[in-house]
């Protein structure tokens, strides 16, 4: 994809399609279309590609909130104990400090649209992403600082249920 032109803090922010870096977690992509420096920290929108029965790993964050919006296929969420699964130009509020994750639950490919607020947690991808292409794993002793420097952390409780229940792989999985 074609780099996105920086722009001065507190700027106007164009960005049009296929603008933004992109990167790729094995069944989970992120695109950045706005940076937290752009906005002066206040929110950061990060389009993410799901690869049909992808799961991100549950976790937890603790400094921000995420509100997802459906853009093509379907999703489903679990956020504390409860579960549902949306399809496109429904939104998901994700609060920090409770546990989430989310997965596609089909055979065709989805995307969502994650406004980040506030920003900052964008980041995240771009190291882990720097990290992978190193040659670190996933869930690695690397990875475990990494996440734990943007306060978020795994869980894999829910994992067995949710593979069996929907016939999922991790993101990264074979």
């Amino acid at each position: 994809m074609a780099a996105m032109t920086p722009v001065k803090q507190g700027g106007l922010i164009v960005v049009r399609p296929g603008e933004g870096k992109s990167v790729n977690f094995g069944g989970l992509g992120a695109e950045f279309k706005v940076w937290g420096y752009q906005t002066s920290g206040r929110l950061a929108i990060v389009e993410n590609p799901i690869a049909p029965y992808r799961l991100v790993p549950p976790h937890v964050h603790t400094m921000e909130d995420e509100l997802s919006y459906v853009l093509e296929g379907r999703i489903g969420v679990r956020i504390g104990d409860e579960i549902v699964e949306a399809g496109p130009g429904t939104y998901i509020y994700k609060p920090c400090n409770v546990p989430h994750t989310f997965w596609n639950p089909g055979s065709e490919p989805a995307r969502i649209m994650e406004i980040i607020c506030p920003a900052g947690f964008e980041n995240y991808f771009t190291e882990i992403a720097e990290l992978f292409e190193r040659g670190g794993k996933p869930g690695g002793p690397e990875h475990e600082t990494i996440a734990h420097s943007y306060h978020e952390s795994f869980f894999l409780d829910w994992v067995p249920e949710l593979k069996r229940r929907y016939g999922l792989k991790m993101i990264g999985e074979a």
